[in-house]
């Protein structure tokens, strides 16, 4: 695709042609795809969400919607994968963020639910789990499961959220602080660090 002596243009109408083909029915079946690999297309996703193509941000929301239809990740690295075809992207943290959460009420509990930039919404559940990473300076970093190996970064405001609305239980006879949804409890940290951090 974005071979030497090759358009990276036109390999980007192709690729965007052959993801709105396979997109007309919803989520493509990109897990059952394994097509040849044709190299790294100058494509990256900023660790804000921001998708950008040969260094310009792609300010079309349906375009990067469409793109983030057939993204894949494998071994670590991420690909846009159509049925002829895959080239590889780089992405600086996770592919998607959190951007909005709603929080309701289900048979098994409370069920919070989260919308992503490129407008899916994701019950928290076993299926599609809550992760909490340290960073480099002490603090967490929450990220949703979306979808296949795929993860958003949870922002900064839904994360006061979260840690406003959390509670303290026993895990593995540890005292843990975190946040129930869809019948599951997601453990941020050691209660005891948080009440130190309060």
């Amino acid at each position: 695709m974005a071979k030497q002596g090759q358009s990276t243009n036109q390999g980007l109408d192709r690729l965007t042609a052959a993801a709105k083909d396979a997109a007309t029915k919803g989520l493509p079946p990109v897990h059952l795809w394994n097509p040849p690999f044709c190299g790294d297309l100058d494509m990256r996703i900023a660790g804000d969400g921001s998708w950008y193509y040969m260094g310009t941000p792609i300010g079309r929301p349906a375009l990067v919607r469409l793109f983030s239809t057939i993204l894949k990740r494998e071994d670590g690295k991420y690909f846009l994968v159509t049925p002829v075809e895959k080239v590889g992207i780089r992405v600086d943290d996770a592919p998607f963020m959190a951007v909005e959460m709603r929080r309701s009420s289900a048979a098994h509990g409370p069920l919070l639910q989260f919308r992503t930039n490129v407008d899916d919404w994701v019950d928290c559940d076993a299926a599609h789990r809550l992760r909490f990473e340290r960073g480099e300076a002490g603090g967490l970093t929450p990220y949703l499961h979306v979808r296949a190996d795929l993860w958003a970064k949870v922002t900064r405001p839904l994360y006061y959220e979260l840690v406003d609305i959390g509670e303290e239980r026993m895990v593995d006879g540890r005292t843990m602080f975190g946040v129930e949804s869809g019948g599951e409890f997601f453990a941020m940290a050691d209660a005891d660090e948080v009440r130190a951090a309060l």
